[in-house]
């Protein structure tokens, strides 16, 4: 009769088979990245394939926290992985639980790339800080790039085009291979001694292998150093270097750098043009301005000089004699009427008046006015003053008038 077995149970001894496996425990597969899941407990899960199969894979976190990890893993990468193979019971399916996992081939210069970015960053040497601004207006430009192909081409054409006067200094750079950072750097140093006054550093695009002469850290220094603003454009848009961060300015391509370098002359010349119009405009309005104010100092040096001030002082003297001789002719008419009204207020008052209306005016010898016949005795003389003269007389008897018939007196 033959044995029977729980699934259990061949779980258990096909997990025991890969246990007794030695190459199993240490093993490094390599393949491409698919179906990449970074977990929320800090796990990850993937794929690794090639055209012939596939294989499930685990990191967990701890051994990706030891630095079994350096990059951020994604889909299509080429990698390494270094771990062990075991069986999961639960499920009955073998996985590889990666140790370390490391770029392959491509990948490899690519973290190297991100290791130096990163250091080279900490450093400052990408620091905004440092970076020279591109003059706008240069006579001479230096190229640092391989003699022939497309790039230089590119950036002699749109150079020239711009501006047709540009003196373009060419130093013939090795851009691929062993020998191309040294010679990117000769280039750098040579340049910057030939007084130009900006450099473009570049070649065409490729591939990260083809473009690592522009990762290279001692062509990042020769960058940094350069007392030359230089402009970096290296491959297309899509790729960029350690030189592009460094560098002063970035271009996508030859072509935009030597945009960014060379100023349109034509458009300069409309500028000049503009900026001379500008110029006389404003040249024009400042002297209307200064023949204004030459105006409003020269009516103020004539209010404020002496003769300026004797004719205002003799001015307002005429003006006080005016409002003198006025008050003062006021002041006479008001006193001449007073007068005419005192005058005749007195003449109602003057005995002479009441003389020529008919009245009389008596006085004893002393000349006292009598008012009363108790003022004279009999036999006293007296006069008697009427309108045309006095009358002398003697007093022959007083006789007493009665109140009651109204007469008071010859007045």
């Amino acid at each position: 009769m033959r044995s029977e077995y729980t699934v259990t149970q061949v779980n258990a001894y096909i997990k025991n088979m890969f246990t007794q496996d030695f190459l199993l425990k240490a093993i490094t597969v390599k393949g491409e990245v698919s179906n990449c899941k970074y977990h929320s407990s800090g796990h990850i899960y993937f794929t690794i394939k090639d055209a012939g199969g596939a294989i499930a894979c685990v990191m967990f976190r701890g051994d990706r926290e030891r630095g079994g990890l350096r990059f951020n893993m994604q889909e299509g990468q080429q990698v390494k992985v270094t771990g062990s193979i075991d069986v999961y019971e639960r499920d009955g399916r073998y996985q590889l639980y990666a140790k370390q996992i490391m770029l392959d081939g491509a990948g490899v210069l690519y973290e190297r790339y991100e290791e130096l970015k990163k250091r080279l960053a900490e450093t400052g040497l990408f620091a905004q800080e440092y970076k020279q601004p591109i003059p706008r207006y240069i006579h001479t430009l230096g190229v640092v790039t391989a003699p022939t192909g497309a790039a230089v081409r590119d950036i002699i054409n749109v150079a020239t085009r711009r501006n047709p006067h540009i003196q373009i200094i060419l130093y013939p750079a090795i851009v691929q291979g062993d020998q191309a950072a040294e010679s990117i750097v000769k280039g750098i140093e040579t340049l910057a001694m030939k007084n130009v006054d900006t450099i473009i550093v570049g070649r065409g695009g490729g591939s990260i292998e083809d473009l690592w002469a522009f990762n290279e850290e001692i062509v990042a220094q020769a960058i940094f150093d350069c007392p030359v603003p230089i402009i970096s454009a290296v491959g297309h848009e899509t790729d960029t270097t350690i030189a592009d961060y460094v560098a002063d300015r970035r271009a996508p391509t030859p072509s935009a750098a030597a945009e960014l370098a060379v100023f349109e002359y034509s458009r300069f010349e409309q500028d000049i043009q503009d900026y001379a119009y500008s110029l006389q405009k404003s040249m024009d309005r400042n002297i209307s301005e200064l023949r204004q104010k030459e105006l409003r100092y020269r009516e103020t040096l004539r209010l404020l000089s002496p003769m300026g001030k004797i004719r205002d002082r003799m001015l307002r003297l005429d003006q006080y004699q005016d409002q003198l001789q006025s008050l003062m002719d006021r002041k006479i008419i008001s006193a001449r009427h007073r007068l005419d009204v005192d005058i005749e207020r007195m003449k109602g008052l003057s005995p002479l008046d009441r003389l020529m209306g008919g009245y009389s005016y008596a006085v004893d010898a002393d000349g006292k006015n009598l008012r009363s016949i108790k003022a004279v005795n009999k036999g006293d003389e007296m006069s008697l003053y009427v309108s045309d003269g006095v009358i002398k007389a003697e007093v022959l008897e007083t006789q007493e008038m009665s109140h009651g018939d109204g007469n008071n007196g010859p007045f």
